[in-house]
């Protein structure tokens, strides 16, 4: 038989042709609709006062300026040194800065600083009649205004609060985005790994190990001072390091024949091992502050983390090459049905070994993205992470069974998991409760997935039985 023999399973969920039309439409969105009702589940449980800072304090502030101060006041502007603060006083001191008022000097440092400059002021019998700040600090500039008789009649204004979802706060849904990326590159992986009824333990030993092997490479080839070029190299070198693991793990499978469980369950401890043999049983701080740029930094315009970018450009990719391409057909027909697979002419080892090579691969990067987020490398990262990876995977729609699974549906589970920890988070949920939660989840979703299977299974029967009579 040729290779290129289009097989007869390779199917994904999304062309399934049971069902009616609104079972049809929840298995293609019932994830984005869990999605959505956990956001409003958590924007309605945060729903709070919001107090703004920065750049849209001072906004707030001067759209408002001219119906709070009378022409010809005398203003302060007061703040600490944080960079939020810079910004309020530096976009306010523009926006008012041309108003018919006099505007002081800022006062801007520690609670020490703010009462040395007011005493100053005292001292020179300085009068005025407004103090703008942010809530954060209201209160204690009006403690100090307390201490000076002079300056008891200066009013301090602060800008307008509303109510808003702390869970829907920019920053916030940017940090969610941000925390998932090491676990939702990883699924990429995992997906394929799973679809083709296997599974990878060893992703979190990986994590360790990446992390371990790029900040020692930078460390042995210029640490603090490693040009761009070193940096790039180091990273190639731990994402191949663990793309090697995961190409043992999928020779273990294909060649031996050893069961996925037990060889990557295996492949775990050595590639944590080999983490604590670079490392020496330490953590390893010798990289260069231009490192976390991938971890850390964030792109102009919206602030979307880099590492978010990356993880949207490997899904999009992902996405193609799993619908769009012979590999993705052979990947869902190997899942599907073995054997049927091996008969169309499929080169079933080299499929699965491309898988496991692939998801150590991802691994790697997510174990580069977790060095430049911590700016560090540890044999301690990644623990327990191939549960959340795994999680992921399942939550999303791709069955432990094999032959099913989306891309894009990985990615929608990992932000259901991601949301459902930072809600938690944010209503103060303990940690030993989380647990529970997320594991009822994967359970949930498990179950989920056998029903649907089940049903599937007596469906082909009646339909069998039927062509027979």
């Amino acid at each position: 038989m040729h290779s290129d023999v289009k097989p007869p399973v390779a199917q994904t969920p999304s062309r399934s042709r049971g069902g009616g039309g609104s079972r049809r439409f929840f298995t293609d969105y019932g994830m984005v609709i869990v999605l959505a009702g956990l956001c409003l589940l958590f924007s309605v449980l945060t729903l709070s006062e919001q107090h703004p800072v920065g750049a849209a304090a001072a906004e707030d502030i001067a759209d408002n300026i001219a119906k709070i101060v009378p022409g010809g006041s005398t203003v302060l502007i007061m703040a600490q040194n944080s960079d939020e603060d810079a910004e309020f006083v530096r976009k306010l001191s523009e926006n008012i800065g041309g108003a018919n008022m006099i505007l002081l000097p800022p006062a801007t440092g520690a609670p020490a600083v703010m009462r040395g400059r007011l005493a100053e002021l005292d001292s020179r019998s300085r009068t005025f009649q407004y103090i703008i700040t942010t809530n954060n600090h209201s209160a204690t500039i009006r403690l100090i205004l307390s201490q000076f008789p002079a300056f008891s009649d200066v009013k301090v204004i602060v800008p307008q609060s509303y109510k808003w979802p702390t869970f829907l706060l920019p920053d916030n849904i940017r940090n969610v985005a941000n925390q998932i990326t090491v676990i939702a590159i990883i699924a990429i992986g995992m997906t394929m790994v799973i679809i083709t009824a296997g599974i990878d333990l060893s992703v979190g030993s990986m994590i360790a190990l990446s992390a371990v092997v790029v900040a020692w490479l930078v460390g042995q080839f210029g640490g603090a001072q490693a040009s761009t070029i070193t940096m790039l190299l180091a990273a190639l070198g731990g994402i191949l390091v663990c793309g090697g693991v995961g190409a043992f793990s999928g020779l273990m499978v294909t060649g031996f024949r050893i069961p996925p469980f037990i060889a990557t369950l295996a492949m775990m401890q050595v590639a944590a091992g080999l983490a604590y043999i670079f490392s020496e049983g330490k953590p390893i701080y010798q990289l260069p502050d231009s490192f976390v740029l991938l971890g850390r930094g964030t792109e102009p315009f919206l602030h979307i983390p880099n590492a978010v970018i990356l993880m949207l450009v490997l899904y999009a990719i992902a996405h193609v090459v799993m619908t769009r391409t012979t590999f993705g057909r052979y990947v869902y027909a190997v899942g599907g049905n073995l054997e049927a697979a091996r008969l169309s002419g499929i080169r079933v080892k080299a499929i699965l070994f491309s898988v496991y090579t692939i998801c150590g691969m991802l691994a790697g990067l997510g174990g580069v993205i977790m060095a430049s987020q911590l700016k560090s490398g540890a044999a301690t990262y990644g623990l327990t992470y191939e549960l959340y990876v795994i999680a992921a995977v399942v939550v999303g729609g791709t069955s432990l069974m094999g032959g099913e699974g989306r891309i894009l549906g990985t990615l929608i589970g990992a932000f259901i998991i991601a949301v459902i920890q930072n809600g938690m988070n944010l209503v103060n949920v303990e940690s030993y409760t989380q647990k529970v939660v997320l594991g009822l989840v994967i359970l949930g979703a498990v179950l989920v997935d056998r029903i649907k299977q089940t049903r599937m299974n007596r469906k082909a029967s009646w339909r069998g039985d039927k062509a027979a009579a």
